[in-house]
């Protein structure tokens, strides 16, 4: 079906009450409209739990797709026993929830890359510049079977995503260190080289001194045939916006903004958050 207007919205971080003063503002209509959520639907904000059932429903309902971020994995292997919540992150409602089950499990059957029209694709963190969009599609599939797989296999995958040890990518590559980089590149990356290899230090803005030899994912200059919309990367205040990507996490879960990037005219609206 046609829809009135589609958009992009960046981060929310479980900050449910500017998710909704967002979509008050842009006139968010579920029976005519599309939103398309970039990932990290939970983690730091005041009520994850109620975020992440408005995005399960509006999914189901087909007025929304999203993909997933590194928090919404991490959220995933809590689920699992493989971690334990992170101090920072106001997540235990919803493993306090009856429908937490139900949640978490549908959760994990959501993709990692998705179109949301013909002149664009959407990650959570980004794409390697030694990864053709394709090639990107490829191995989001890759992943996406793992963490769809029985519990049984999935609770073998979770523990081997976690290094900080960034290992070059090579199509060599097999078995969990494969699905480790995958998943790296789709939720974490921020800095790499030209080859890929990451970095997983550096959090700060492009105006802070970079580790010699790595740039922004996409500073590297490589022809694509779409442009990548991502979030994740918050200290860019969603200012980034290329030939080839555009950033939508303007950092609402640190006092900034929540994004909404209107599809079919590429124009931003911005919720003022309240300072967490």
């Amino acid at each position: 079906m046609g829809f009135r207007h589609q958009f992009v919205i960046g981060d929310i971080q479980g900050c449910y009450a500017d998710l909704q003063a967002l979509l008050k503002q842009i006139g968010f209509d579920e029976q005519q409209d599309k939103l398309w959520f970039v990932g990290d639907i939970v983690a730091r904000g005041e009520d994850s739990l109620s975020a992440l059932r408005l995005v399960k429903r509006l999914c189901e309902a087909g007025a929304a797709e999203m993909v997933l971020g590194n928090h919404d994995i991490n959220l995933i292997a809590v689920w699992r026993g493989v971690i334990k919540i992170k101090k920072k992150d106001r997540t235990q409602a919803i493993f306090d929830a009856p429908d937490c089950d139900e949640l978490l499990n549908w959760l994990r059957h959501q993709p990692l890359l998705v179109y949301p029209n013909d002149k664009t694709v959407m990650v959570h963190a980004g794409i390697p510049p030694n990864w053709s969009i394709t090639q990107a599609a490829m191995h989001a599939s890759e992943l996406q079977t793992q963490l769809q797989s029985s519990l049984w296999q999935l609770d073998r995958l979770l523990p081997n995503l976690y290094s900080d040890t960034a290992v070059p990518w090579s199509n060599m590559l097999t078995g969990y260190a494969r699905m480790r980089a995958i998943c790296n590149y789709f939720t974490r990356m921020r800095l790499c080289q030209m080859d890929g290899t990451l970095e997983f230090s550096f959090k700060s803005s492009l105006d802070d001194k970079m580790p010699e030899g790595f740039r922004p994912w996409f500073e590297w200059q490589v022809p694509r045939e779409r442009k990548i919309l991502f979030g994740h990367w918050a200290a860019l205040k969603a200012k980034v916006d290329l030939a080839n990507a555009r950033a939508t996490d303007a950092g609402c879960v640190w006092g900034g903004s929540m994004m909404a990037y209107r599809l079919e005219d590429e124009q931003v609206i911005c919720q003022t958050c309240k300072a967490k």
